[in-house]
């Protein structure tokens, strides 16, 4: 995780308040993180880190493009994403401290700085639509892709019904 190192934000010297900080994301970023969705993007995320007595507020605004592969036709796209999202971290004595709320993460005490990069790569994986198309990028489908995939597909078929088990014939009568 030595790519992920520039993503530690120490805030033990910061003083109370708001501080900016700026990423950029690119496919090492990505390639840190074992069976990624996403392969490959240029995204620049900016964090806002409110520093108050006992929390820290995080602010994430990440923006930028990155590159899917369509569901349909399996070639590459690029997928413009935006978002943005908040984190709240709580101080705790002891790190056994629960908690049942999603949006709040404990720290111990005596940590001196957060590691950014897993909520980074979280909002964005929970970001990509659950089918990708080329549309969604405005481009249109590899249709010689589609047609090879449906030869495929109807090639199937045909040698599916020729293996059928002659004991489903009185079943397919019933339809």
């Amino acid at each position: 995780m030595k790519a992920l190192k520039q993503f530690s934000i120490p805030f033990t010297g910061l003083k109370l308040g708001k501080h900016q900080f700026e990423f950029e994301i690119d496919q090492r970023f990505f390639d840190a993180f074992e069976h990624s969705l996403v392969k490959n993007g240029t995204l620049k995320a900016e964090v806002e880190l409110d520093k108050q007595e006992t929390m820290l507020i995080l602010a994430f605004h990440v923006e930028g493009t990155i590159q899917l592969s369509c569901d349909k036709c399996l070639s590459d796209f690029d997928q413009p994403i935006e978002l943005n999202e908040r984190q709240i971290v709580k101080f705790a004595e002891d790190e056994e401290e629960g908690n049942d709320d999603l949006e709040i993460l404990i720290l111990p005490r005596k940590e001196t700085a957060i590691d950014v990069s897993e909520l980074i790569y979280e909002f964005i994986t929970v970001a990509i639509p659950f089918i990708n198309k080329c549309e969604q990028a405005g481009k249109t489908c590899d249709e010689q892709m589609l047609a090879t995939l449906d030869k495929l597909a109807s090639s199937n078929e045909e040698q599916e019904e020729q293996n059928d088990d002659p004991r489903w014939e009185a079943l397919k009568k019933l339809k």
